[in-house]
Parts: C-alpha cells; structure tokens; sequence
C-alpha cells in the first residue's frame, strides 16, 4: 500500500523548510508501513477571508504529496479558532470576525482546497464540532496543559509584552485551541508555515498531556508575492487568486522577479527534484533567457487550476499583447456621460479600477505608465473631454476603451 520509507522521505522533505523530528517522523512512517495503516496529516485553515491564493496552496500541495503516498488527509476548517485570530507574526490583536462571516468564507475554501486534494479521501472537520459544546470545566483542563511562561516565549508576544502593546488573555487560547484540534482527530504530522512552529509544538505538548503520542511539526516556506519581497497577501496586493482568470494569472506569473523562479516551481508544482535541479542551472546560465521558464511556470500552474487550453491561450495573448504591443480583444468599453465628460483622467483611472486610488494614479502617470493611445501621458490634470475613442493602458496589464 505504501512506498519504501526512503521513497517517502525524499518525496516530504521536498520544499519543506523544518520538519520536528525527522527520527520520529520515520519511526511513525515504519509503524505505518508495518500495520498498514495511513498516517494522519492534519492542517488547519482559518477562513478569514473569502478565497485562497497561491501562497495559502503551498501547504496544500505537500497534503498531496502525502495523500500521494496513501495516508490520510484531515482538514480542519477553523470556524472556532478564526473567532480568536492566530496570533503568529502579529504585533497587535486581531480584529474578531463573526461566525457568520467565517461560515460563509469557509463555503469558498473548501471548494478550493478540492482543487488540489481528492476529496474522497480527505477529512474535513469544523473545530466548532468539539469546541461549542465545550464544558467550563474541560476548558480548565486545556488551559492547565500550558504554562504562561511558555505562551510568552513566542516571539511575537515577547515582543509586544516588551513594547507594552496590548495582549489580550484569549489570545492565549490560539495554540491551546490548535493543540487540542490534533487531540481531537489524533494527529500524526501536522503542517503550517514557518511562523506556525510555536503552534505546532504547542500542540506536542498538549497531546502528551492527554496521552496521545505527539505529532512531528512539519513546516514549509512562506512564499514571497509577486513583488518578490513580503509574504503573498491579499492586503498588500501583491497576491495570485486561485480564482483568478487565466490571462490576469499568467500576467502575474510573469512579472515575478528572476529570483524567486525557483522557488515558485519548486513550491507550486510537481517537478521531479532532477528537473528542479535543470532549472536552477538555467537559471545561472548568462546566455539563457528566464523569461522562457516564467512562460512554462504560467502554463503549469495555470493548467493546474484551469486547463492546459487555458494556459495556452493565456499565453498567446500575453505575447500578443505585451511582446507584439495589441490590445487585448475583450477590452471593456466605457462611455462616459454626465460628469464624466470633463474630469480629470486621474479620478476616471480610480472611478473605473484600472488604478487603486487617485494616489496610484499619480504614481503611475508620473512613472510612465498610463498611455492614451499609445502616448504616455505626463500630464497630472489631463482632462478627457473631446469626442472620441481613447484605448487607456495602465501598466502591463489594464486596459480600457473610453468613449466620449
């Protein structure tokens, strides 16, 4: 049922950052293969926001390699520990979110988890199954399986403690919450991100003190956005959607920086680890273009969450558009009326979200990146009052008919 056991390592130690302890782990992996029964490998998702990106895929996709392997998958949608907000990474408290807000994102998430995982054979688990019907008296229990001094030894509450920002008692409860998520459905291994390593031992130690075998904490990089600098998220906008058309997809694929090539392909795809490593000769290779690997990144990650026709469409028209300089055959039309006639360019780019706010106008007219067809346009108070048709550029990758 199962592969040898170094078959299996090799394939998990494959773009994972930590894994606490690779003893155990192949203690566990051994027991397993003897008594031929799956591990469990458990990740939790706190839906607080509607959808997931590719950065919140990376974790899902080494489930898939484990489910690859046969062991079994168990998902735990956060709808109680999504109301208390992780803390990891965090200088300040998060804002609560309602369990009605978070019962309608985690409707979105599951559909997308199943993008990637078989859903016939993966567990899917609301911890407000065991949690809402949770006695004062058990809650005790639970919090005398920790001790305060080592809830402060998190980085991010030493340091607000330090500064004196404000540490709210239930956010305590995250890793005891999240502990007690591996107590209830028996955990083996269980996966997050690098800054998730203080919960995931948290939960070590809250499994031994209700006898249960502790899990081993494995942890995979956090995976940069497309500016190639801060952590994929949706707040700051440097963000690929899952959901995301294909075209917009393989625009933002190839406008990620030459560095971060490798570690997309390495994080986001099923390449074997020779052909990760022909990549990364590539990559130093002065006479090769990169601009051929971000072309093969899009088609696979776009065939992954679309289909291959899609991904080759996508990228017949990105060199249609942006290597042969043609607009693109769906631009939206826009006739403006009324107040529009007459206002400034800038407010129409914001009015009409070819650009964020009327700051990021600016920015972009100042850098050159607004063009009016075909001419850059340099002056911050244009006004478009003239009948006509104006095909509006901004950036590489918006675009708009205007007709007056």
């Amino acid at each position: 049922m199962f592969p040898p056991i170094n078959e299996q390592m090799d394939l998990i130690r494959k773009g994972t950052a930590d894994i606490v302890s690779e003893d155990e782990l192949v203690k566990k992996l051994e027991k397993s293969l003897k008594n031929n029964e799956p591990l469990r490998v458990k990740q939790g998702f706190d839906p607080t926001a509607p959808d997931i990106h590719l950065g919140h895929t990376v974790g899902i996709r080494k489930l898939k390699d484990f489910q690859s392997l046969g062991h079994q998958i168990v998902l735990i949608v956060g709808d109680y520990t999504a109301m208390v907000g992780d803390p990891s990474g965090k200088n300040s408290t998060r804002p609560r979110l309602t369990r009605e807000k978070i019962l309608e994102n985690a409707k979105t998430y599951e559909m997308q988890f199943f993008k990637i995982l078989d859903k016939d054979k993966t567990e899917v688990h609301f911890n407000g199954a065991w949690f809402q019907d949770m006695k004062f008296e058990q809650i005790m229990n639970l919090a005398a399986s920790y001790t305060v001094a080592r809830i402060l030894e998190r980085d991010d509450f030493t340091k607000r403690y330090k500064a004196g920002t404000p540490i709210s008692v239930h956010e305590f409860f995250y890793p005891l919450m999240q502990g007690y998520d591996s107590v209830a459905i028996k955990s083996d291994v269980e996966l997050g991100a690098t800054e998730q390593m203080f919960n995931l031992l948290a939960a070590r130690n809250v499994q031994r003190e209700y006898g249960i075998e502790p899990q081993v904490a494995l942890t995979m990089p956090v995976l940069e956005g497309v500016d190639g600098k801060s952590r994929m998220s949706k707040s700051t906008g440097n963000y690929i959607g899952i959901d995301e058309p294909a075209k917009n997809m393989f625009g933002k694929i190839m406008s990620i920086p030459d560095e971060i090539i490798l570690k997309y392909f390495t994080l986001l795809s099923d390449l074997s680890i020779a052909e990760l490593k022909d990549i990364e000769n590539k990559l130093i290779d002065p006479n090769f273009n990169p601009i051929v690997l971000k072309k093969q990144l899009g088609r696979d990650i776009i065939t992954q969450y679309h289909s291959a026709e899609q991904a080759q469409q996508a990228q017949e028209e990105f060199e249609n558009v942006f290597s042969k300089n043609k607009i693109p055959d769906d631009i939206e039309e826009i006739k403006l009326t009324g107040d529009d006639i007459g206002d400034q360019l800038i407010k129409l780019l914001t009015k009409y979200k070819l650009t964020a706010s009327n700051g990021e106008a600016r920015r972009m007219i100042k850098q050159g990146a607004v063009k009016i067809n075909n001419d850059k346009v340099s002056d911050q108070e244009m006004l478009l009052k003239d009948s006509g048709e104006y095909i509006v550029k901004v950036g590489k990758r918006r675009f708009a008919k205007f007709i007056i």
